[in-house]
């Protein structure tokens, strides 16, 4: 993205013009040093003052498998399951909607249960059997059943919602809870489509369990 600058019309002087971030930054730090002017807080202090605040952040080592490959990684305790899934592992297959555990984007199995990866600490997966949609096809690439009904059933517009609902319907239909569209509505309620394909993926569903989708 090209920086928006702000011109600085002065004939009397030849510097260039600066940034916004620059601008906005020069101003805090000039604030800060008026502030410890006025309050006669010695220099070193003020300097200390302005300086970025490095936090220390526990550490802790984390064992567990993905889409079948063992990892070991070692991460800051307060990171979600979606984060590391996305930031650090680059699986972007899992998707960042809500990010408050309301709109099932982030499904993923932990264990073969359906989890909000956004509510999930990583730390709390040790050792756990995490699988995302990158790995729920075979390792020839072939689709799961679920990914070919919802294929054959177009069922998604946009697609954003399409990975969450794809992992949650893999689960739904373990779970047994896939007899009729009544039961596979209501268990695949924690998964919204913003583009209102409900009638879509209910019936990819219940294909899917139908052929016999495990």
């Amino acid at each position: 993205m090209t920086p928006q600058y702000l011109k600085v019309d002065d004939p009397m002087t030849d510097s260039p013009a600066i940034s916004r971030r620059e601008f906005l930054q020069g101003s805090g730090l000039a604030a800060g040093a008026v502030a410890a002017a006025a309050t006669g807080i010695a220099p070193a202090v003020a300097a200390a003052a302005d300086a970025k605040v490095t936090q220390f952040h526990d550490r802790v080592d984390l064992r567990l498998r993905i889409n079948g490959q063992d990892r070991a990684l070692q991460i800051d305790a307060r990171t979600s399951l979606l984060d590391l899934l996305r930031e650090q592992l680059d699986l972007t297959g899992t998707k960042k909607g809500c990010n408050e555990g309301a709109c099932g984007a982030c499904t993923v199995l932990v264990g073969g249960r359906r989890v909000n990866a956004c509510l999930t600490l990583a730390a709390s997966c040790e050792g756990a059997d995490v699988v995302t949609i990158e790995g729920l096809a075979g390792p020839d690439g072939t689709l799961h059943p679920v990914q070919e009904a919802f294929i054959r059933h177009d069922a998604f517009q946009c697609g954003y919602c399409t990975p969450g609902q794809v992992m949650s319907a893999v689960a739904c239909i373990r779970e047994g809870h896939a007899g009729d569209a009544a039961s596979a509505s209501e268990w695949m309620s924690g998964n919204i489509c913003r583009c209102a394909a409900y009638p879509q993926i209910v019936a990819a569903v219940l294909d899917a369990a139908r052929a016999g989708a495990k």
